[in-house]
């Protein structure tokens, strides 16, 4: 290919076609043959005439240069031209696309995907094998050699994965690689273990090309909470400028919806990686945090997961006796308040205070007796999910608590007195633990030596005992025992709070036991050997593009293989749940640190910004063609035979009328005006959900024939509407099914949106949802609807008064059952002065029609009807079922009528009242 310029030319020797031009510009300048000149003697008498008019004998320079320009597009045209030719030599071989495919990756993925579509192409010109290869996720032996195009349809199914490539892995597969073949690598920018090796074994093979974004790398190590504070460190690959970036904590608002509840910037110094911010939020505020973010960095590195460490727990502390004075040590809340202080919000208060606040756990120190009410208030309290945590003192082993029946807020029932052990009069020396079961909360706690009990209260022999047993002595007695209660559950400490009968509160056991039972958290990640014998299963997990979805049937994972914190195709990034307690699990560690890709000076390394090949042959010929037409206007022109057209004005016209594209969307923008107005035409809103949108337009196409064969309106074909560019005053009903997926409609959609509701118009938003939530934010849908709706210039809403025009605008109707049934329909609220008036069968509203009817009882598909006129969903069962769809469709038919007509069945009641005051 030769190249001039930005454009090159695959058939370069056509361009010597150009130098016969000039040659052209003679022969196009000759005139036919001067006719022969014959002396007449009557010509004498037309000496000194002048003609009005006069014609050239020379074809005039401008229409000259329009033929030129034709024959010299013409000419490049079929010289192949090409705009911004890519220098490449000939492919000697198969081609090896290597993708990092990392979350490095993620933050421009559609442009990667671009520049390794252009290299499938150029590949494909070649004639060269290809085989696409992600780091992330290694074929399982050998390069997958195929043609070019194959993989050019499958590249849409390629996505980053959020988590780095194993070494190992890469190590051993790349050992295997046999033969020669040219690597276009992709590169992330980031630098990972194994990535030098197998650039080693990719240039012993062949010519090695890598492509590297020249975006800045950006990642969030996980907060910190410390002294009142959340720590937040960002870090970029490369040390440059100084620059600032901005942090944001999601979370769900007392509302239910996920939105950002807090944002603050971070400055990155000059020459610095790494970019600090604290933010400090009230409690309430904190334990709402999901996760954090850089915002504008789509990437899976740039999401930080919250789990427990940042949400601190409430407990509140009673004790059965009071703290003396100067005696601290001997108080039983001393030593809880030491291990739960650093990590989580003391309550303090009397029992009847403390139940209200709700609070995570209630830690009872030797109390004994609770007051009736006490104990109702306190077991209702466990029943929805609290966390009673019991410890036993001279008070409860005095008492007659949980005796001869087990007490519902005890998990077993007791010996009276107590045991001792240690002193002269005891059973012998003071116990140790017992090792942790695998079936305790506590399994792969190491029990230390010098943890002791010389005192506790016994647990009467049950069948169940050794069920509700989680630790015990070295004898086999309980130590600790628990029940469940409702869902929550009662944990009982057999030894007192303080070291009076143990030096369990004196050991770090203590702490470590509390966290097990989730009275507290840990603000920094557990150890391994904390995590030892636990089973964790994933909540939720992050894709590439830092996107939380849900985990699914995935099988559980060992705290061993969790501690390790090494996120993979077995182990994504996420959030996971213990027993009682959950633990995020980041892509980026706390002591992560960024390592750019360095790459030696023998690599060439090209930006992703790469122009792609433009062939221009096809425009050029188009051009010969429109310039073809133009000197065939002007040839027309000049020769006098456009009778009442020699005005360049004129001829100008004509040809601008050829070179000029018609307006697509204007013609499209008027057969839509003329469908929409000429005839009724009910309308759906586009979700972008090709089920749910066939769905919806098979419902008003069943709702349109139900009102041509019962009512006078006849409707046409419905028409599914584009809030983004199709215009909505055309129509006065439009059909909403709302998805949990759909786009926010823009700025511009709101703006249309908003005037369509204040002039008249009137929506159905149906969250199709009423089979499995109630109405507002119990389902994705339903939170998705208040997401669309919170922009929306929506009037006070109400259920469907027993009185609304729309029980009766054709039909009498209490119920608006759909697919589903629910009584959960609303409409604008009436205002507040109208009243029932005596005599009057409902209220005197205006005539106003409400803007919105919001439900979530599936309408469309209780409407929905194929081309022959058949149902296309069940609805109910039997006769019962067919009787609720015929409902379903005489509401649809009084929405339309009500929409049409307005509220003038609420004023024909008013008809007598009228004609009396007029005197008729």
């Amino acid at each position: 290919m030769w190249t001039l310029g930005p454009i090159g030319f695959s058939a370069p020797l056509l361009l010597w076609a150009l130098v016969a031009l000039p040659a052209l510009w003679l022969i196009l300048r000759a005139v036919p043959p001067a006719p022969i000149r014959r002396r007449f003697p009557g010509v004498a008498l037309l000496l000194g005439l002048t003609d009005d008019e006069t014609q050239t004998d020379k074809t005039p320079w401008w229409l000259l240069l329009l033929r030129m320009l034709a024959v010299g597009a013409l000419i490049l045209g079929f010289a192949g031209p090409v705009l911004n030719p890519q220098d490449r030599e000939p492919g000697r071989g198969p081609l090896l696309v290597f993708i990092d495919g990392t979350w490095a990756d993620a933050r421009d993925w559609a442009r990667r995907m671009d520049r390794v579509g252009a290299a499938l192409d150029e590949a494909a010109r070649d004639g060269r094998p290809v085989a696409v290869v992600q780091a992330t996720d290694l074929p399982e032996m050998g390069l997958p050699f195929q043609a070019a195009e194959v993989w050019a349809a499958r590249l849409a199914g390629l996505t980053p994965a959020p988590w780095s490539p194993d070494p190992q892995a890469l190590n051993d597969w790349a050992e295997g690689l046999e033969g020669g073949f040219d690597t276009f690598w992709v590169s992330g920018g980031m630098d990972y273990p194994g990535r030098r090796d197998v650039l080693s074994t990719f240039e012993a093979s062949g010519d090695v090309r890598v492509f590297e974004s020249p975006r800045p790398l950006l990642a969030l190590r996980p907060a910190i909470f410390e002294d009142g504070a959340i720590t937040l460190t960002a870090l970029r690959a490369r040390a440059g400028e100084a620059s600032e970036v901005t942090l944001a904590a999601t979370g769900r608002d007392p509302a239910g919806v996920e939105r950002v509840l807090a944002r603050v910037p971070a400055t990155f110094e000059a020459g610095a990686t790494q970019a600090e911010a604290a933010l400090v939020l009230p409690p309430e505020l904190r334990n709402r945090i999901s996760s954090f973010s850089l915002e504008g960095v789509r990437s899976a590195g740039a999401v930080a997961l919250t789990d427990d460490s940042l949400k601190r727990r409430e407990v509140a502390l009673i004790a059965g006796r009071d703290n003396r004075e100067g005696l601290e040590l001997l108080s039983p809340l001393h030593y809880l308040q030491k291990a739960l202080v650093p990590t989580a919000d003391i309550i303090d208060g009397a029992l009847a205070d403390v139940i209200p606040a709700n609070p995570d756990v209630i830690v009872l120190a030797d109390l004994a007796t609770l007051s009736q009410a006490e104990a109702e208030g306190l077991r209702a309290w466990v029943e929805m999910g609290g966390l009673l945590l019991r410890f036993a003192g001279p008070r409860l082993a005095a008492s007659d608590v949980s005796r001869t029946e087990k007490d519902p807020l005890m998990p077993v029932r007791l010996r009276a007195g107590g045991r001792t052990v240690g002193g002269a009069m005891s059973w012998g020396e003071p116990k140790r633990l017992r090792p942790f079961a695998e079936t305790s909360p506590f399994f792969g706690l190491a029990v230390p030596d010098d943890v002791q009990v010389s005192a506790q209260v016994l647990a009467q022999p049950d069948p169940d005992l050794a069920e509700r047993s989680i630790a015990a002595l070295s004898d086999g007695t309980p130590l600790v025992t628990r029940v469940r209660l409702g869902q929550g559950q009662v944990v009982l400490f057999h030894v007192t709070a303080n070291a009076e009968w143990s030096t369990l509160p004196l050991s770090g056991l203590f702490v470590q036991m509390l966290e097990r039972l989730a009275v507290s958290t840990r603000p920094q990640r557990p150890e391994a050997e904390e995590l030892a014998g636990t089973t964790w299963m994933a909540e939720a997990v992050l894709d590439g593009f830092g996107a939380v979805g849900e985990a699914g049937s995935r099988p559980g994972v060992a705290g061993e293989t969790l501690a390790e914190a090494r996120p993979g195709p077995d182990l994504p990034p996420g959030l996971y749940a213990g027993e009682d307690r959950r633990l995020a699990l980041n892509v980026i560690g706390a002591d992560v640190a960024l390592a750019p890709a360095e790459w030696p000076a023998r690599i060439p390394v090209e930006g992703l910004s790469v122009a792609r090949e433009t062939l221009l042959k096809g425009w050029l010929l188009a051009g010969t063609l429109v310039l073809l037409a133009g000197d065939i206007l002007a040839s027309l022109w000049v020769s006098g035979r456009l009778r009442g057209t020699r005005r360049p004005g004129v001829v100008a016209a004509l040809i601008l009328a050829l070179l000029l594209p018609v307006d697509g969307q204007a013609q499209a923008d008027d057969d839509l005006a003329l469908r929409a107005t000429s005839e009724v035409v009910l309308a759906h809103v586009v979700t972008g959900d090709a089920q749910v949108d066939a769905i919806a337009q098979a419902g008003m196409r069943g709702l349109s024939q139900k009102l041509f064969q019962r009512t006078s309106i006849e409707p046409a074909d419905p028409i599914a509407v584009d809030l983004e560019n199709d215009e909505l005053s055309f129509f006065p009903f439009l059909y909403w099914p709302v998805t949990a997926t759909q786009p926010l409609p823009s700025d511009a959609a709101y703006a249309k949106l908003n005037r369509y509701l204040r002039t008249g118009g009137m929506i159905l938003f149906d969250t199709r949802d009423a089979n499995v939530a109630g109405f507002g934010g119990g389902s994705p849908e339903g939170r998705r609807l208040q997401q669309i709706a919170r922009p929306l210039d929506i009037p006070p809403l109400e259920p469907v008064p027993s009185d609304h025009v729309l029980t009766r605008t054709f039909y009498l109707l209490q119920d608006f059952p759909g697919r589903h049934t629910s009584r959960d329909v609303w409409v604008e609220a009436a205002p507040p002065e109208t009243v029932r008036a005596e005599g009057m069968p409902f209220r005197d509203l205006n005539d106003g029609v409400t803007p919105v009817v919001i439900g979530g009882n599936d309408w469309a598909a209780a409407w929905a009807v194929d081309d022959s006129g058949g149902a296309l969903f069940p609805v109910g069962r039997g006769y019962a079922g067919e009787r609720q769809r015929e409902i379903a469709v005489r509401f649809g038919i009084n929405l339309l009528m009500h929409v049409l007509t307005g509220n003038y069945k609420s004023d024909q009641v008013h008809v007598p009242a009228l004609l009396d005051r007029l005197g008729q």
